[in-house]
């Protein structure tokens, strides 16, 4: 071959290896259309089969959470004699169902006899929410549920932030206002319990949260003197900063030397609104000589009478999903869904969350507790109510797993 030739030929070669690097294969028209409509199905496809597999976690979530049941001992499980002594605790939901059966009263338990939302009579759900009992964790969720259920959560844009011991004036201009409320409304205020009838208006319906005395004053203590609380209120105010020995005082500390913001002695009056000490106060009123003597009887039992009477459901974190269940139940046009919503990731965002707090010693504590007996009280009275207001909605329920329990199994061997 000559060598034009051979060039040629190398020419010829590289042109069609060229032609099919670079080529272009034709589509028909509609089977591109049909190429993006299966993309689009597949995309939706597997949109549609992730959210209903992220249901059934968020599911299988609510489900693996602790059973209200496995608290009440009737699940069969074994159950250790030092878990056992503890479960019988009348202020534990097992002791409260095992001292409503000992005593006959669970036969007469009705839940309707319970349930005093059907006594309001105005559709306005009124939480004068108790200082640190988390009760921004539950404004998030009446908010979340109020697109749901179509309510608004009005908080009560208070100066200060807190708002307990209010003079005659004070209370009946806020009870109109609240009054005057669109029906459907929650109305969210760190105020002392009000008195609608005594004003001659309406009542709505009466809701609030609890939280362990001792384990309150501490979070309060941190809370307060947490940086990102009192530099903004200083400044808002127009204050000094704090003494830096005030803010780096542990609060073991603060108890052991006797300081007088960590004494509580019986009978000592309110000193500033950020005496937090008193829980009953928000449920006793603006009665300051009946209302703030701390853990004295009479506070104590203003504050028992106007939560039996009045209430229709005083929760706690501490027993959560019991608190849920009964709000979903006894105020159902607010809270129904509630369990199921909080659980869809308002459980793990928890607010007001203060990584400053230690751990405080038990010691400590019982120190206080010695101090602190009819607040105890009340929390306890609290708890046992709240505990017999989900007992009785259960019965039925209860009453067929208790009869399952006792009734002998068939042991024998199948073959």
């Amino acid at each position: 071959m000559s060598l034009g030739g051979e060039k040629s030929f190398k020419m010829r070669m590289r042109d069609m290896e060229n032609a099919f690097k670079y080529r272009r294969i034709p589509y028909p028209k509609r089977s591109v259309e049909l190429i993006a409509i299966l993309a689009i199905s597949c995309t939706f496809f597997l949109f549609m089969h992730t959210n209903k597999l992220n249901s059934r976690l968020k599911e299988m979530e609510i489900k693996l959470q602790p059973s209200e049941f496995s608290a009440l001992g009737l699940t069969g499980n074994q159950i250790s004699p030092r878990e056992s002594s503890r479960r019988d605790n009348i202020n534990t939901l097992h002791g409260t169902y095992q001292y409503l059966k000992s005593t006959g009263q669970i036969h007469n338990l009705n839940a309707r006899d319970l349930n005093n939302t059907v006594k309001a009579d105005l559709d306005i759900l009124v939480y004068n929410r108790v200082p640190k009992t988390g009760s921004i964790q539950l404004i998030e969720l009446m908010r979340i549920l109020g697109k749901a259920h179509n309510f608004e959560v009005q908080v009560d844009p208070q100066v200060g932030g807190i708002r307990t011991l209010l003079d005659e004036y004070e209370v009946q201009e806020l009870v109109d206002n609240i009054a005057n409320l669109e029906d459907g409304t929650v109305f969210v205020s760190h105020v002392n319990y009000l008195n609608f009838s005594k004003y001659s208006e309406s009542r709505p319906i009466y809701v609030n949260m609890v939280r362990d005395p001792v384990e309150r004053v501490i979070s309060w203590y941190y809370y307060i003197r947490a940086p990102w609380i009192f530099v903004p209120n200083r400044r808002k105010s127009n204050r000094e900063m704090p003494n830096p020995k005030w803010v780096n005082t542990e609060f073991d500390q603060c108890v052991l030397s006797g300081e007088k913001v960590c004494t509580y002695i019986e009978g000592s009056a309110m000193e500033q609104v950020g005496d937090h000490r008193r829980q009953t106060l928000f449920f006793c009123g603006h009665n300051q000589r009946k209302c703030t003597p701390f853990n004295t009887k009479l506070p104590l039992e203003i504050a028992m009478q106007t939560v039996e009477r009045e209430y229709a459901v005083v929760g706690t974190w501490e027993d959560t999903n019991v608190t849920l269940s009964v709000l979903e139940n006894y105020i159902p046009s607010y809270f129904r869904g509630a369990k199921n919503m909080y659980y869809m990731g308002l459980n793990k965002d928890i607010r007001n969350y203060n990584p400053m707090k230690p751990h405080i010693s038990e010691d400590i504590k019982n120190m206080l507790r010695k101090n602190f007996t009819r607040e105890i009280e009340f929390y306890q009275f609290c708890r046992q109510r709240l505990h017999k207001q989900y007992i009785a909605l259960k019965l039925n329920d209860l009453k067929q797993v208790d009869k399952d329990l006792q009734e002998p199994r068939d042991l024998a061997p199948r073959t």
